[in-house]
């Protein structure tokens, strides 16, 4: 057995606890060929690269659309203070635990999952698959943002004025029973059926748009990282400029400082409902991009000194205070278009009493041929007076309510945000800032989610990692055909299916486990030390208990609400009516119902198959050393790099110490270089030279 002389250095490991470990990242282990060495690994050109890449992704239209929707329906100010509650105690931890995974084993979801314990693979493929379902969505709303970018340098726009039918020279009655903005996003862009039992022809203008989409994303990804990393300079910092142009903008208009009240008024007695906690908890979840993989993957190109803890806090506020941005603008527009609602009833009414010379009721200070003249206030204080004595006609104008009519997602964007744009001067301009900045958000996103596909898969298959080119055009090919389905005339209904049910249990189910991996099947304490390896420096105590109890217990409650919500209640979308002119809600059909089911199951199943797989491999195997990672295993003491002669020693141990002792895999990947003893006590030293302990 070789010598094992001590290190040249003491200042390395004067930062060192007593019996922790020192290994160190050199390179990822390649025992089947299908992992690349750390030096053949692509790494970001700076920090500033890697930090606009997370917070691209992390930062996306649910901040736009979703966020402030779920503020407005429970309890606004109440609501934020819930969300930062779980972000610290739920969000944050899991995200950190993403990144320093990702970080310290260099690898794709797959990779990191397998490495802590082969039977634990599936929960990397559990990922990809729901990743490439949230990319078949995801870049069809880049293709409607594309559609409405398009149509945005005209004037007027499109959408303002509803248009004539020339057989009866008359306003289109869908049109008109509803509102231009309303017609077009659902006659124009999307030629919607009434139901998604009718599937339609395909739209062809969107389907063109789609291939757009899928063409970019396959540009700015064809090189990697090093491609979308420059596209990412663009797309993560131009929504914040937009954001604040569109808030200066908004805070001018009549109606803004009612919007914005009503976002902060605090409504605490909301905190009592479950609903409420679970529709904070899956915010704070889908917000950060948890279980997608992407995080890891994005944090695997980073050097393994990088401080990934004030990574996680970094962009977890810059998270939050981007949701907070966007529901200011957001309220803002809100507050400005049920302000112009009220105040269009106002005029309507005394319209209606002036024609029918009611001029009895006015008091001296109502202008009835005026109704511009006459405030809202002055309105609803004249209208309590007189009601009881009005006709059926007359109604009351109620600002609250009409802010009480809770807008979100495509509703937001496509059809209350264009109606406010429209009233704007230089409408065209507005209408493109607006959709230019839906369609980065839409993109920064969505090179994430595309990232946790690709990583993962290049990671640890070495014929797709030596043609990353294929492989990218490939992925985007596919991700085109199947997104066909989103492009038929009942396209939208099958957007809204795999939004709200594809992702929402697996990622769930995804988190779990991945907590349940490092909490208890690696151990929280270990964890913790490789973490110190990496940063040199022990991060709090108090993740050791948030990841074990805290986090877990959070994600359980989740799921379990989120099932319970699916059981008891029929999953229901909501169409839109040719006849009526307006929406409604449906029961998704029983094969859409299947559908649904097959979508979780096929995502899901992953992670007990590849545990029943790894089992299965381990009984038949015939060595011990067959099992994968065997070669790998290590005791927790204080290693270095020693010769290869070392390898080849523990290689031909006797198998029944092995099943004697179990070693402990290391989270940190061993190398092709192996590991010698710390000096220590001379006694120390001599019992440990005559123990053949080798990694």
């Amino acid at each position: 057995m070789t010598e094992k002389p001590p290190l040249d250095s003491l200042e390395d490991r004067a930062w060192l606890g007593e019996g922790q470990s020192e290994t160190q990242l050199t390179a990822v282990p390649g025992l089947d060929g299908a992992e690349t060495s750390n030096a053949d690994r692509p790494a970001w050109d700076s920090k500033v690269q890697y930090v606009l890449a997370q917070v691209g992704f992390s930062v996306g239209l649910g901040n736009v659309w979703r966020f402030p929707y779920l503020c407005h329906q429970n309890g606004g100010g109440a609501f934020m203070l819930l969300y930062v509650f779980l972000l610290l105690i739920v969000g944050v931890p899991l995200f950190f635990m993403e990144l320093a995974a990702g970080q310290s084993i260099r690898q794709g979801s797959i990779g990191v999952w397998k490495h802590i314990s082969p039977k634990l693979a599936g929960i990397g493929y559990s990922s990809c698959i729901v990743c490439f379902y949230v990319a078949l969505y995801y870049n069809v709303i880049i293709a409607w943002s594309l559609f409405y970018l398009g149509n945005s340098f005209q004037y007027p726009l499109p959408w303002e004025h509803c248009p004539i039918d020339v057989s009866t020279n008359a306003t289109v009655k869908e049109c008109a029973s509803s509102s231009p903005t309303s017609y077009f996003w659902f006659r124009k862009a999307l030629d919607i059926t009434n139901c998604i039992d009718e599937s339609g022809e395909f739209n062809p203008i969107m389907t063109g748009c789609l291939f757009a989409a899928w063409a970019i994303v396959s540009l700015a990804m064809i090189k990697g990282i090093k491609s979308s990393a420059k596209v990412m300079y663009f797309s993560s910092v131009f929504p914040y400029v937009v954001l604040f142009i569109f808030l200066i903008r908004g805070l001018m208009l009549d109606g803004a400082m009612d919007g914005i009240a009503y976002m902060f008024y605090p409504k605490l007695e909301l905190w009592g409902s479950v609903q409420v906690w679970r529709q904070a908890a899956t915010q704070v979840f889908f917000a950060l991009g948890l279980g997608y993989g992407s995080v890891i993957a994005y944090s695997s190109y980073n050097p393994v000194n990088n401080n990934c803890h004030r990574d996680a806090l970094m962009v977890s506020g810059i998270n939050f205070m981007t949701s907070v941005l966007a529901s200011l603008v957001v309220f803002v527009i809100l507050g400005f278009r049920a302000k112009n609602i009220a105040m269009r009833c106002v005029a309507e009414n005394l319209g209606l009493l002036s024609h029918m010379g009611s001029n009895q009721h006015f008091d001296p200070w109502i202008n009835a041929t005026d109704p511009s003249s006459v405030s809202l206030e002055e309105y609803r204080d004249w209208f309590s007076h007189h009601s009881s004595t009005l006709g059926p006609n007359i109604t009351d104008c109620s600002l609250e309510e009409e802010m009480n009519k809770g807008i979100e997602g495509t509703g937001l964007a496509f059809i209350a945000f264009t109606e406010v744009m429209a009233l704007f001067p230089a409408s065209p301009f507005w209408s493109t800032l607006f959709f230019l900045m839906l369609l980065n958000l839409g993109l920064s996103t969505m090179f994430g989610t595309m990232q946790g596909i690709l990583t993962p898969l290049m990671d640890n298959f070495s014929l797709l990692g030596r043609h990353r080119t294929i492989l990218t055009v490939s992925s985007c090919a596919l991700g085109f055909v199947i997104g066909l389905l989103f492009t038929q005339r009942s396209g939208n209904y099958f957007v809204t299916m795999f939004d709200d049910y594809s992702a929402t249990l697996p990622l769930v189910i995804v988190v779990i486990f991945e907590t349940i991996a490092v909490s208890w099947v690696y151990g929280t304490d270990r964890f913790l030390d490789d973490i110190e390896v990496m940063l040199k420096w022990r991060p709090p105590v108090v993740y050791k208990y948030l990841w074990k109890y805290v986090c877990l217990i959070a994600m359980v409650g989740l799921l379990a609400a989120s099932f319970m919500r699916m059981v008891f209640k029929r999953p229901t979308y909501t169409a839109w009516n040719q006849a009526t002119s307006s929406e409604m809600t449906l029961e998704y059909p029983g094969w859409a119902l299947g559908m649904i089911v097959m979508l979780i199951a096929l995502a899901s199943l992953p992670v007990p198959i590849g545990y029943i797989h790894s089992m299965w491999k381990n009984r038949t195997a015939h060595n011990p050393l067959s099992e994968e990672g065997g070669g790998q295993a290590m005791h927790r003491e204080l290693y270095t790099k020693c010769s290869s002669t070392d390898q080849l020693e523990s290689l031909n141990r006797d198998p029944s110490e092995e099943d004697e002792a179990p070693p402990r895999t290391a989270f940190l990947p061993l190398g092709s270089e192996h590991y010698r003893l710390l000096e220590q006590e001379e006694e120390e030293e001599e019992d440990e030279e005559e123990q053949d302990t080798v990694v």
